[in-house]
């Protein structure tokens, strides 16, 4: 299979369903089951990981999303809903905030209010979700991003501003977002295709897979897995516009797909899907020029294995690689203040196809999710970068992000 073939095969094979006109299913339902359009409901406790010894309190109990589709046979109904405790890692079912079509990537607002969510289908749009103290969220609605196949979204810091990326049309699209409506999206205010630089050999046009704020807030940058390419931009918080100041190209075929920065905002860490590397980039904040370095391994040996996504721990001192194929975790060491990876070993992942990863936010816990076997492995995080399973994964509708708050 050629790299035009490998790159996005689920998402486009998904999107080709959607668009034969393929039925919303219940099976599965979310993290717990149907209920009624733009509201959550409460759902039977699944089982987790189980604990062990005595407890002598309670433990500290979490919220949880989880992203999914829709519109594919054992998919969900809408946003999964859970909560998960701090201490072991294990996930309970509590319902779904159904009426949300192809959810496939959540983000929270900075105020931690508003959860919005992509619409993964042919007619591309973005979700907003108010969230309730009482469990009982609320949609907003919908907007359109004028693109094919959305499949990240990010806030940018501020909160007034969500950034998203069309990957079928290779498009970025920025929305306003109103504090005074619980963080409701507005119309859209700019709509950028990425036509320069041309795609390279094997690739089939532009896709753009992931949009993210610089740590220092200065800089848009968009990674396109189709032209090989992250594109860097100004946003105009005023007007809502994007002006692409530069761009880095990959070599030909890399695919890159993912890209998540070290602590120091000096340097970021590039998944390339098609080729199976790592790639360690410079950044200057002042420019916001991003240069990629020389591909790596990801430890997962000869093929390709559907690089995924990078993590980084908060002390900047080790980062893992999912790679789908391989069904694995990678775990590099960060040396040289952020400079340089240096590959220490590859964990399994717990399951089948591990699309996304997230830490909890004090970064003991490492979630990830597990496309086609339908579930999430929770790892506790050691001091020296080592991963410990918790328990037996917890079972869940074709899991395509996890959000733990």
């Amino acid at each position: 299979m050629d790299s035009r073939a490998r790159a996005g095969t689920d998402r486009r094979r998904f999107l080709r369903t959607v668009a034969a006109g393929a039925a919303l299913t219940a099976a599965g339902g979310g993290l717990g089951g149907a209920a009624a359009p733009g509201r959550a409901t409460p759902a039977q406790t699944a089982p987790g990981p189980a604990a062990s010894g005595a407890r002598t309190r309670p433990p500290a109990v979490r919220p949880l999303f989880l992203g999914t589709y829709t519109s594919v046979a054992g998919g969900g109904t809408g946003v999964g809903l859970g909560t998960y405790d701090a201490a072991r890692g294990r996930i309970t079912a509590t319902g779904v905030i159904d009426g949300v079509g192809d959810p496939s990537y959540l983000a929270l607002s900075p105020c931690g209010r508003t959860l919005y969510t992509v619409n993964e289908r042919q007619q591309g749009a973005v979700t907003a979700v108010a969230l309730r103290a009482d469990g009982r969220h609320r949609v907003l609605g919908s907007r359109p991003t004028g693109g094919a196949g959305p499949c990240h979204l990010s806030v940018h810091p501020g909160g007034r501003w969500l950034l998203s990326a069309n990957y079928l049309s290779g498009s970025v699209a920025v929305h306003p977002v109103d504090p005074a409506r619980d963080g409701a999206i507005g119309e859209r205010t700019d709509l950028v295709a990425h036509t320069a630089p041309p795609p390279g050999p094997g690739q089939d046009g532009p896709h753009a897979h992931q949009i993210v704020t610089s740590p220092d807030g200065r800089h848009v940058l968009a990674v396109d897995l189709g032209n090989d390419t992250v594109h860097t931009y100004r946003l105009d918080t005023t007007a809502g516009k994007l002006t692409q100041v530069s761009y880095a190209r990959l070599r030909p075929g890399a695919g890159p797909r993912h890209l998540t920065f070290h602590p120091s905002g000096r340097y970021a860490y590039l998944a390339d899907e098609v080729d199976n590397t790592a790639v360690v980039c410079a950044y200057d904040p002042a420019t916001g020029t991003l240069t990629p370095g020389a591909p790596q391994s990801t430890g997962t040996g000869p093929g390709t294995s559907y690089p995924a996504q990078f993590l980084v721990t908060r002390d900047g001192a080790f980062a893992y690689l999912a790679n789908r194929g391989h069904n694995s975790l990678t775990r590099y060491a960060v040396e040289a203040a952020g400079a340089r990876l240096r590959l220490l070993d590859t964990v399994p992942s717990g399951g089948d196809f591990p699309r996304h990863l997230a830490f909890s936010p004090d970064g003991r816990l490492l979630f990830a999710a597990h496309q086609r076997s339908g579930s999430v492995t929770v790892f506790a995080v050691g001091a020296r970068g080592g991963l410990r399973r918790l328990g037996e994964p917890f079972p869940a509708p074709v899991p395509v992000c996890v959000l733990p708050l």
